[in-house]
């Protein structure tokens, strides 16, 4: 979910495999002169006003300040040098950032020593200022940062010349320690600082900070008398290249379109064997079979034979990737040859097509267990676990939020009255910000969640039950206004297709401040609720394109899917018929307004880009028709096909549905909720292409597609943090954005699409990813004392994770998504089969559960991951199977003892063990599946891996950034012989460097390595 001004399409530039054909990328890319609007922290045009035009509204407050005219920028900021003439920037736009840059065009009226460009930081001890003619003391254009450690560092270089427009731009990059200036896109000054110093003045309390533009923190430094266009704060170190390429760029019209990586990382040889691959002997050639117009689903990795005294694992195989099913157009058969990195092995496949038999339809066989059924518990030796810990944090918190301010601006839309003390939410809920609302979605689904799962803890839960019912009751007030007569007037619009333009407006527009928002709610349509009025819906259908500007939007219907999800949630969790009704009431006018459109108009708007992001609508509409059995409902999940990537085309000649990739370069979380909502529909349909979508689409991100945490965004090509990469399997040469690799609500919708694919299909790789994403990333995501948590989570070399919204008073989409994940993190450790005669054992975590229809309670005892054991103990008898999953890292072994016996049994890493006896009461299975260290390598560049034990991701402990991947060099017999460490305490070392779980990192990190074998 971004913003930005400028509108682009970017082209997707062929990499990798030769046979790959350029696709283009989502139309409405935001690449601001070549650069991923994910790097862009706040943006001020200044062409009137101080709003930041970033995503991220950190609107700047303009005192005694004017605009005038000119004649290369049009409008621009015009600061008189008097004492009050000075522009005040939030603390948030650089709060904790290691690494950023300014840009701007600058027009000099005075040479006056001690001006201040801009000033930042405490006070004249504690700060990081430009001065275009230096201070009083001392002449050149300097950059300086003094700090309280007693550190002045800094760069100088001649006076910036005056009475003419000139680009500065200003870089601060942690890993070099350097500050770099620049005039028209060339350096002119480098010189070193402190990172201690820098996180000494943008670090702390907000309220003690000061950011000022055209004003000195220092006492009788004069103010600036200039004038001022486009004043940019990156989130990244510009390099040389992004520097010149947005001096280059005169007119705010003017884009670079490339899609080319914006820096490379380290580069290796291409003809070089990396790890295992050095001792290849020969691989196996594999055959396949498929069925007409269905691309085949290739294996990502083959049996492969190493030399004498090595053991390998299988070995990871780069294949073409078509954008059609041509090879696949009738029955035959033909071959497929791929490539493995560093060798001149060349696997083979061969494929078999056949006629296409009836459809198999899979059927539901597994259940999940009501959150107040699983508690989660201390580990074995009495510890909260990471489960725990995160789960309370998110629970106290929320247990102190107040209900108000996630109503704020629902009131502030239809008009109402605030209470008293009432205060707005931050973040992308503020006034202006056109996605607002979308954290009161996840709010609902939170507090239901947080209902559900505090069974043990009645004064909590009684907590969540009073918020959850002043919630549903004000957002059903609000939305019975809508499309009915205000108080002591007749006049009204009913119908949600005839929704007329606002009062005095001569066009639809997205202007939700409170001089511009229309709050005529009686002509809204009846039924409707949201945080804004419905014209950024009726915009989307005209063509409206994502940005800040009035006549553009930012994703309605996402911001919807969010409430309507929150609403159900609340139903299902409580019953409550208002939270129904109100969800039942606007899925009919969403119904009204997209029934009657074309299907040309819905295939474009939804692939718009994030204009046209609807999250899980369909997953969402899907629900609704399975509760109330109205077929409007299902009609209109299904307007939220995304035929492009579903099906190719109407005729469904590609797709997901056939196993086409075509969502390479595309936005990755406005797509996988998408996917969620295709299994969902499955499940209320049983249309078979929905069931292949949601598979193949999972395949895909698995094999292609994800990083070592689970994550599966992250792309420098395109140029956005947020997209999948422009070719799959190529995260070396497409991936490792600078700006974080992996959005955390990506993988919780990952998690999703896991968790309702495995209830279909038992494959135990489903839930080997899970435990994945589950430990590395989502329980990775959380701060260490609060629950602020992550955005993109950023895996390059020595990086360090950024928390936010720790007070639950600023969301981003992210920050969203994890108040969920955390009120519900027991959901999946076990599943019921249908006619409760099988338990399936999926994540090895304490826990409590009790199984009401089977009167049976399991108390699982654990201090998994630092234990390779766990318990389960049985309270209650009865006959019914218990299949434990057997991790695929399981290598060394899984063994089974029933109340002490040793079992013979057969279990197979990747797959289900089933027990099938009938249990008697103090049964006790224990199970123990001893750890490995194992080396996860990206897929296109193999010596570049990360370090797991067992199911559980370490990382390096470093001591500061770095700009080259760690080395280490690990036996190629046994990697274990070059680590040392504790086991229980899943600390170890390599050459004196500590490893750690990732999900315990919150300092400086390396997830990645450069890892040789010996």
């Amino acid at each position: 979910m971004k913003i930005s001004k400028i509108l682009v399409c970017i082209l997707i530039i062929a990499c990798s495999l030769a046979t790959f054909n350029p696709v283009k990328a989502q139309s409405g890319d935001q690449i601001l002169d070549g650069i991923g609007e994910t790097a862009l922290s706040a943006r001020y045009l200044f062409s009137g006003d101080t709003k930041d035009w970033s995503r991220n509204h950190f609107n700047a407050n303009g005192n005694q300040v004017t605009f005038a005219n000119d004649d290369r920028f049009g409008k621009v900021l015009s600061l008189s040098g008097d004492d009050l003439s000075f522009i005040t920037i939030p603390i948030q736009a650089v709060a904790n950032l290691e690494s950023f840059s300014f840009t701007s065009w600058i027009y000099l009226k005075s040479d006056k020593a001690g001006q201040h460009y801009f000033d930042l930081g405490t006070n004249e001890t504690n700060h990081l200022f430009a001065a275009p003619f230096g201070t009083l003391l001392k002449p050149g254009f300097q950059v300086m940062m003094t700090s309280k450690l007693n550190e002045e560092s800094g760069a100088t270089s001649k006076p910036v010349e005056t009475n003419k427009w000139i680009h500065l731009a200003i870089v601060v990059d942690v890993s070099s320690k350097s500050i770099t200036t620049f005039i028209h896109g060339r350096p002119v000054a480098r010189g070193k600082y402190s990172p201690e110093a820098l996180t000494q003045i943008v670090s702390g309390k907000p309220d003690e900070k000061k950011f000022f533009i055209g004003k000195s923190i220092s006492k009788g430094n004069p103010n600036l008398k200039a004038n001022i266009h486009d004043f940019r704060i990156y989130r990244i170190a510009l390099n040389e290249k992004q520097v010149a390429a947005i001096s280059g760029n005169l007119s705010n019209n003017q884009v670079n379109t490339t899609a080319k990586p914006a820096e490379d990382l380290p580069h290796f040889s291409s003809v070089t064997p990396q790890l295992y691959n050095q001792y290849l002997i020969s691989v196996e050639d594999i055959s396949i079979n498929t069925t007409v117009g269905n691309l085949p689903r290739l294996p990502g990795h083959v049996k492969g034979y190493y030399k004498s005294g090595i053991t390998g694992p299988d070995v990871r195989v780069l294949w073409p990737s078509p954008t059609d099913i041509i090879a696949v157009s009738k029955p035959g058969t033909y071959t497929i040859t791929g490539n493995i990195p560093g060798t001149n092995f060349k696997p083979k496949v061969k494929v078999t097509v056949i006629e296409s038999a009836s459809e198999i339809r899979p059927q539901l066989k597994l259940k999940s267990f009501p959150l107040n059924q699983v508690i989660l518990t201390n580990d074995e030796n009495g510890r909260k676990t990471k489960f725990i810990e995160n789960r309370d944090k998110f629970l106290n918190v929320l247990a102190q939020t107040d209900p108000n301010s996630f109503l704020y601006m629902f009131r502030h839309a239809y008009g109402q009255k605030q209470p008293e003390g009432a205060k707005s939410l931050g973040g992308w809920d503020t006034e202006d910000t056109k996605l607002r609302g979308h954290a009161t979605g996840h709010y609902l689904s939170a507090i239901a969640q947080a209902y559900k799962s505090t069974s043990y803890n009645k004064p909590l839960q009684a907590n969540f039950e009073r918020k959850i019912t002043y919630m549903v009751n004000t957002l059903y007030d609000l939305s019975q206004l809508s499309g009915k007569p205000a108080k002591g007037s007749k006049v009204h619009q009913s119908n949600p297709k005839a929704v007329p333009m606002g009062p005095g407006k001569k066009a639809f527009d997205s202007d939700l401040s409170t001089e511009g928002i229309r709050t005529d709610y009686w002509n809204w349509g009846e039924g409707f609720i949201s945080a804004y009025p419905p014209d950024q819906f009726i915009m989307l259908e005209s063509g409206a394109k994502y940005g800040g500007q009035k006549n553009q939007i930012w994703a309605p219907y996402y911001t919807l899917h969010k409430i309507l999800a929150g609403l159900i949630d609340v139903y299902e969790a409580t019953g409550n018929k208002k939270a129904l009704m109100v969800a039942t009431n606007m899925g009919d006018w969403v119904y009204h307004r997209l029934n009657s459109l074309p299907q040309e108009t819905l295939i474009k708007m939804w692939n718009t880009y994030i204009a046209g992001e609807y999250g899980g609508m369909n997953e969402s509409m899907a629900r609704l028709y399975g509760i109330t059995k109205n077929p409007n409902f299902l009609k209109t999940a299904k307007l939220f096909d995304n035929i492009k990537v579903f099906y190719g085309d109407t005729a469904h000649n590609s797709g997901l549905a056939k196993n086409v990739d075509i969502f390479r370069g595309l936005h990755a979380n406005q797509h996988i909720p998408q996917i969620v909502g295709s299994i969902e529909m499955y499940q209320v349909s049983q249309i078979p292409e929905y069931y292949k979508i949601a598979d193949n689409f999972w395949h895909k991100m698995i094999d292609d597609y994800s990083y070592s945490i689970g994550g599966v965004a992250g792309a420098r090509n395109p140029a956005n943090a947020e997209c999948f990469i422009a070719q799959p399997a190529s995260l070396y040469a497409n991936g490792f954005s600078p700006e974080g690799q992996n959005e955390t609500c990506a993988t919780y919708n990952m998690l999703k699409l896991t968790g309702d694919l495995f209830l279909f299909d038992q494959r135990g790789e489903l839930m080997d990813y899970y435990e994945r994403g589950l430990y590395n990333h989502i329980l990775a995501s959380v701060a260490e004392n609060s629950p602020a948590n992550t955005y993109h989570v950023p895996l390059n070399p020595g990086a360090v994770k950024q928390f936010e919204n720790a007070d639950m008073t600023g969301f981003t989409c992210c920050n969203g998504t994890a108040i969920e994940s955390s009120t519900k993190l027991q959901n999946s450790i076990y599943f019921k089969t249908n006619n409760n005669d099988g338990l399936y054992v999926n994540l090895y975590i304490p826990s409590i559960l009790n199984w009401n229809e089977k009167n049976i309670t399991i108390k699982q005892t654990t201090d998994f991951p630092k234990s390779d054991e766990t318990k389960l103990s049985i309270n209650g008898n009865g006959k019914f199977d218990v299949n434990l999953r057997v991790p695929s890292w399981a290598t060394n072994g899984f063994y089974i003892k029933i109340n002490g016996k040793s079992q013979n049994l057969d279990a197979i890493p990747g797959t289900y063990l089933k027990l099938n006896r009938l249990w008697k009461n103090r049964d006790v299975i224990e199970i123990k599946m001893p750890f490995t260290f194992h080396l996860d390598p990206v897929m296109d560049q193999q010596n570049i891996a990360s370090l797991f034990y067992g199911p559980i991701l370490l990382a390096a402990q470093e001591p500061e950034a770095r700009k080259e991947w760690r080395k280490i060099t690990l036996n190629a017999g046994d990697i274990s012989r070059s680590i040392n460490g504790d086991p229980k305490e899943l600390l170890f070392t390599i050459d004196g460097v500590t490893f750690k779980p990732f999900y315990d990192s919150y300092g400086r990190h390396s997830v990645y390595l450069d890892v040789t074998l010996k």
